[in-house]
């Protein structure tokens, strides 16, 4: 009795018509990604499901843990094969159902004999393996019509291939199915969920953060690596760009009044994001922006930044609050990080008294005395690039 195969539902991916191979061939390729410090996977697509097989039962062990985070899976299941014995199959049978949550819930047997020639009929299968399971765990009961457990037994030619156990994907679409985007990650709560959502929505991120040195320190920008880090654990790599960012901003401090600095440094940053999402090819401006949450997300505000750019600006999280935000920044593992005590350049330099309601062309106006076309184009020349996930370090590799 070994787990070798796990089989993948794809949900979504099933409700696509003529271009469903590419998106079944992109999942293939995030899954190729997401596992290619493990041995060597087999993955049989098919048109409606996927199959991942490997000789090792380790590697399965690392598969099934890490599959949930995969996009385009709708659900998955391991697959344990035994001999074509009924004795094996009932020993399997409840070492499977064993691993469930049994109280109070409904179960039923079905059998697929794809092999005719093997000794015992459905019905003597279904009897023989169903009350061994009843035996050995009496709290279940038997609900032939959507029953809460159902195991599913497969005969074919050489082996049996039973599963029982439905684990949840991540739903959605698998990532870079829907193009390239590029998320300005701050390090606060909001981004990186935004960053999720879109991932989630089959679209591949490229990372930019605004570092303002000496007034952010280097334990803000690591908690951004750590927040890049944790975005690539979904089934891509991502490249953070970090733009130095000091001089554009203490520009906008000179030059402008000081309650519509705040409005007139996110059109700056809009305006190298513009930048960098054409050097790398993407396609919008993420941002985790949320109605109303403070002074530079009224609508007044998103106009007036709108403004500098003709590019798609997508904010994910706009009908969110905070409370929704910050659960799932729980969820996948984010929220820890981005409450670390060090703040972005957008924290430090918060007027007390930011303008809710800017005009657009008093901005403007404050603006034009400067020419922050050359402050832009230097901090996007000057901009550094980070891939990550990042190498593993060797846990001796300081002591040598």
């Amino acid at each position: 009795m070994k787990t070798n195969q796990i089989l993948v539902r794809y949900g979504e991916l099933s409700t696509k018509g003529k271009n469903r191979s590419s998106f079944i061939g992109r999942l293939r390729d995030n899954i190729h990604h997401t596992f290619s410090d493990l041995g060597k996977l087999q993955i049989k697509a098919e048109r409606d499901r996927m199959f991942i097989n490997s000789d090792s039962e380790e590697d399965m062990e690392k598969v099934i843990a890490r599959l949930p985070k995969v996009f385009g899976i709708q659900s998955f299941s391991p697959v344990t094969e035994t001999e074509l014995s009924l004795e094996e199959m009932q020993t399997a049978a409840v070492a499977l159902v064993g691993k469930m949550e049994l109280q109070g819930k409904s179960f039923k047997v079905s059998v697929r004999r794809a092999n005719k020639d093997f000794e015992l009929q459905k019905p003597e299968i279904l009897h023989g393996i169903g009350s061994h399971v009843l035996r050995a765990y009496p709290e279940l009961s038997v609900q032939m019509k959507n029953p809460d457990i159902e195991l599913k037994v497969e005969i074919r030619d050489k082996a049996a291939y039973m599963t029982a156990e439905v684990i949840k994907g991540a739903g959605g679409l698998p990532i870079g199915a829907g193009g390239k985007a590029l998320l300005m990650l701050s390090g606060g709560l909001d981004s990186p969920v935004a960053g999720y959502h879109m991932l989630k929505r089959g679209v591949r991120l490229e990372l930019i953060h605004f570092f303002s040195p000496p007034f952010t320190n280097e334990r803000a920008k690591e908690k951004v690596f750590d927040l890049a880090e944790k975005l690539s654990e979904f089934g891509s790599s991502v490249n953070l760009h970090i733009i130095p960012f000091t001089k554009l901003q203490q520009e906008v401090h000179k030059q402008v009044p000081d309650n519509i600095t705040m409005t007139s440094t996110r059109r700056m940053m809009m305006r190298v994001a513009d930048k960098v999402l054409e050097a790398t090819d993407s396609k919008a401006i993420i941002t985790g922006e949320s109605l109303g949450q403070v002074a530079s997300q009224t609508l007044e505000s998103l106009y007036a930044i709108n403004a500098v750019t003709n590019t798609p600006v997508l904010r994910p999280l706009i009908s969110s609050d905070k409370l929704e935000i910050i659960e799932t920044a729980m969820q996948i593992g984010t929220h820890d990080i981005s409450i670390r005590p060090y703040e972005d350049c957008c924290t430090i330099f918060t007027p007390a008294n930011p303008k809710t309601k800017p005009k657009l062309d008093k901005v403007e106006y404050y603006e034009g005395f400067v020419a922050f076309e050359e402050l832009i184009q230097e901090a996007v020349d000057e901009r550094e690039i980070i891939k990550f996930p990042r190498p593993k370090k060797d846990e001796f590799e300081d002591i040598l």
